[in-house]
């Protein structure tokens, strides 16, 4: 009952359709005006976004999360889990992962974005230093996500670090 009762609903959209394209004269007796092509969107100058180009010093975000953090003595002592952003965009703290074993059970600190030096090793990989002890880390507070998901591997919040 449904199929046939469809069937003429859209059969009869198709022919109000058809019959509204092939309107003839304009009430007042003249032709209707042919249709203006589009022209292409264009914006104003002031509106037009800035795009910024890579150059060779640059440091992108997927190549530093991942990245191992090692001490004064070159001892891996963690790895850059994350990075905390301010309001103005600037990197507010470093998430370090310390501890786990093969990424899991970490517990992840923060750390001043002063005390962390980025540089280039060969000119191409990223190295990051910083001047403490993987226990001076693994003693520092922990770092707990607000309302998020931690990085994987995390302890979750209010729980120690599992030791490997």
């Amino acid at each position: 009952m449904r199929t046939p009762l469809l069937a003429s609903a859209l059969l009869l959209a198709a022919l109000a359709t058809a019959s509204a394209q092939n309107a003839g004269p304009n009430p007042d007796g003249s032709s209707p005006a042919a249709p203006v092509p589009g022209q292409p969107a264009t914006m104003a100058d002031n509106l037009r976004p800035t795009f910024v180009a890579q150059t060779a010093d640059d440091m992108v975000a997927s190549k530093l999360i991942g990245a191992s953090v090692t001490n004064a003595a070159n001892e891996t002592i963690g790895q850059i889990a994350d990075f905390v952003l301010d309001q103005k965009g600037s990197v507010k703290a470093w998430i370090i992962g310390v501890g786990g074993f093969l990424g899991l059970g970490s517990k992840y600190v923060a750390v001043d974005p002063s005390v962390l030096k980025l540089d280039r090793t060969d000119g191409k990989s990223l190295q990051a230093r910083i001047d403490t002890t993987k226990d001076q880390l693994k003693a520092a507070p922990e770092y707990v996500y607000l309302g998020k998901e931690p990085p994987k591997g995390a302890a979750p919040a209010g729980e120690p670090a599992q030791k490997p």
